[in-house]
């Protein structure tokens, strides 16, 4: 199928495959592992069966789609909940999500599926998220024969021993420590390129373990322009003071200026930060990485991909330009999903020198670089910061390398001998990646589908998940006993009958995430009272996170108090509702409460209900645009959701499905931006 030899562990997967067995991979990160994919489908569709190909984002999705739209053409079609494009086609693009609800369902629609692939399947270990891997493993068909690919991991024997036992089957175990490219490290400390752990030790550390204090910043200041750029660290503004430590910080642009005179562009820079991310993108720029012959080249490129994505009127693709006429760029969720594609497409074809941007960049996508610098080696995460998962480290490290291109990756770790111990810096470089355990975690929907199935006897199901497979008996107990009161509450607030579910239950077993919220303002009647703008404003303030340090933060229920009185009224009663289910919730020792609506952005749906421009929706709203995107994609989402739920009135139905098509305009159309990059 390949132009090219295979290597010994895409070989034995691929001989795997064609005898019909079942194949558990783990490799690192640019090894290869999309080869093995690809020939499972290939499988699939020449015995007249389909595939079904899954990833944990809608970025990889999309990126998937494009990739083997190429080779099929009409037959391959995708599923996202943003967009859906030949749903019946024989090769299926899905997230996760999309293809555990179909599941769910009941249909028949995957009965001819031969092979599901599962990309990146070290998700299952993901807090929030892992536990949609686990039940989608849960349901497979036992026809259907499973590809999971992952990121090296120390138990994959364990993980496949388990989906053996689910559907009593073998699963080959394929493991590849070998990287084709190799990885060189150096180290930035104290503002020294350092290119082994015995001088980093020797010079960064001075001997020690960790150093003391506080560690030195650089500082920095706006120009004229609006640009940022470092000035020098503190020990060269005269003597130190006695209060501050001994040593240098590391400065950014110093260690682009080494890595560009070692020749090791194309450059990802990956941060934590979007500010962070694109204060850097602006520093760099002033840096010359590309020569000036190439600017109106790269420029002409860019100008065609922003037309061609109707984009070209927007402020931030301006600003963009401006970038990219340095070879530079940044890249995070918060940018315009078609923007953040021209720059893909850009950084392609080897055109731009680096891109800074946050770490999903890392998962999946297939945009390796000659080097890689991680700025910092700790991170916060709803809480103090904390030093990465080696596993984290080296999804971010393996997109150093270009295979046919380069004969070793460079990656350049930022390090902070007063942030991270040396011990640390070991463990991240030598240490074992971390195991995947289960999140096993069931929501009020699953619970409310499983039902259907098992009624009260949840055991039985309980027993098949990685939880019980990995967990101790005293775990297992705890988790059996929450199962058990979460379904003594869905009962308590009328979703259960002793055999199946009442039409509140329907209803709710269609929402995942959003539930008890939604049934029991549908149960009231009050979402059929609701106007379509006010049905908007409702299903966009439940799916909304504001995030950290707003007022308005989820579960309050509170409005903005310059919002209009018709939506503070509506607030209101959504808030008394949600009081009535955490007094329920509390009752039953269930936890976490379930999340509240938030209506910080009911006035920026109103304004694109009526027709608004996207940057004066943009500006209203107060959030990046690829957060105002996201929020009004997730609304059509659940708008999709209510639409398909037989239970709602043929009223609702019809609200919600006029809804999401006037959200679904300009740059929220998915499906229109897809088909744009075909």
């Amino acid at each position: 199928m390949h132009p090219f030899p295979y290597d010994r562990f895409q070989e034995e997967a691929i001989q795997s495959i064609r005898k019909g067995i079942s194949v558990f991979v783990s490799a690192p990160t640019g090894a290869g592992k999309t080869v093995i994919a690809e020939v499972a489908v290939e499988e699939a569709l020449r015995a007249g069966g389909m595939a079904i190909y899954t990833a944990p984002i809608k970025a990889l999705s999309n990126q998937k789609f494009r990739d083997f739209h190429a080779l099929y053409g009409e037959r391959v079609g995708i599923l996202t909940g943003d967009v859906t494009l030949n749903p019946d086609a024989p090769l299926l693009i899905m997230t996760t999500e999309i293809y555990r609800n179909t599941l769910f369902e009941g249909s028949t629609r995957f009965s001819r599926c031969r092979w599901v692939i599962f990309d990146e399947i070290h998700y299952l270990d993901d807090p929030e998220r892992g536990t949609v891997w686990e039940e989608a493993l849960l349901l497979t068909p036992r026809q259907t024969e499973i590809l999971a690919l992952s990121a090296t991991i120390p138990n994959a024997e364990q993980l496949a021993r388990w989906i053996e036992r689910i559907h009593g089957r073998p699963v080959r175990v394929i493991q590849e420590e070998h990287r084709p490219v190799p990885l060189t490290f150096a180290f930035q400390c104290e503002d020294e390129l350092l290119w082994n752990l015995a001088t980093l030790k020797a010079n960064g550390y001075r001997g020690q373990d960790r150093l003391g204090g506080t560690r030195p910043q650089a500082r920095m200041r706006r120009s004229r322009h609006g640009r940022l750029y470092f000035k020098r660290g503190p020990g060269s503004f005269g003597p130190p003071s006695p209060l501050q430590p001994k040593g240098r910080a590391n400065r950014a642009d110093h260690l682009l200026r080494q890595i560009q005179s070692a020749n090791h562009l194309p450059c990802l820079y990956f941060t934590f930060s979007r500010r962070r991310a694109e204060d850097l993108a602006w520093e760099f720029a002033a840096l010359g990485l590309i020569p000036k012959e190439s600017r109106s080249s790269l420029l002409e490129q860019f100008d065609q991909l922003c037309q061609r994505q109707q984009i070209s009127g927007e402020r931030s693709a301006g600003e963009m330009r401006e970038l990219i006429s340095q070879g530079v760029a940044y890249h995070h969720a918060g940018i315009l999903p078609t923007l953040k594609e021209v720059i893909e497409v850009l950084f392609t074809r080897r055109l731009i020198g680096i891109i800074v941007t946050t770490e999903t960049f890392a998962l999946g996508i297939n945009m390796p670089a000659r080097s890689v610098v991680l700025d910092t080696l700790s991170r916060r995460a709803n809480g103090p910061r904390t030093v990465l998962r080696v596993r984290d480290l080296w999804q971010m490290a393996g997109r150093a390398g270009r295979r046919g291109m380069d004969e070793t990756g460079f990656v350049y770790l930022r390090v902070n001998p007063w942030e991270i111990s040396f011990h640390e810096m070991e463990h991240l470089l030598h240490g074992k990646p971390e195991e995947v355990s289960s999140r096993f975690s069931l929501t009020y929907a699953t619970l409310l589908n499983l039902y259907r199935h098992y009624e009260t006897d949840l055991v039985p199901f309980y027993q098949k998940t990685l939880h019980a497979f990995q967990a101790p008996q005293l775990h297992q107990r705890e988790t059996l006993a929450l199962v058990n009161r979460k379904l003594s509450l869905l009962k308590e607030l009328g979703c259960l009958r002793p055999k199946g579910l009442t039409p509140k239950g329907i209803f709710a077993a269609n929402l995942y995430g959003y539930e008890l919220i939604l049934s029991e303002l549908f149960e009231i009647g009050f979402l059929d009272q609701l106007n379509l703008t006010d049905l908007g404003i409702l299903l966009l303030a439940t799916v909304y996170e504001p995030r950290r340090g707003s007022p308005f933060r989820p579960g309050s229920g509170q409005a903005p108090a310059k919002l209009p009185h018709r939506i503070q009224g509506m607030a209101s009663q959504v808030n008394q509702v949600l009081e009535t289910i955490h007094r329920q919730e509390r009752r039953f020792r269930v936890g976490p409460l379930s999340k509240g609506p938030s209506f910080q952005l009911s006035m920026a749906m109103e304004r694109w209900l009526g027709g608004a421009a996207f940057d004066k929706t943009v500006a209203l709203a107060g959030l990046d645009e690829g957060e105002i995107i996201r929020y009004f994609r997730m609304t059509i989402q659940l708008a999709r959701s209510l639409t398909g739920t037989p239970t709602a009135s043929h009223a609702l139905k019809g609200k919600a499905f006029e809804l999401l098509k006037r959200i679904n305009r300009d740059p929220v159309d998915a499906e229109a931006e897809l088909r744009r990059s075909l």
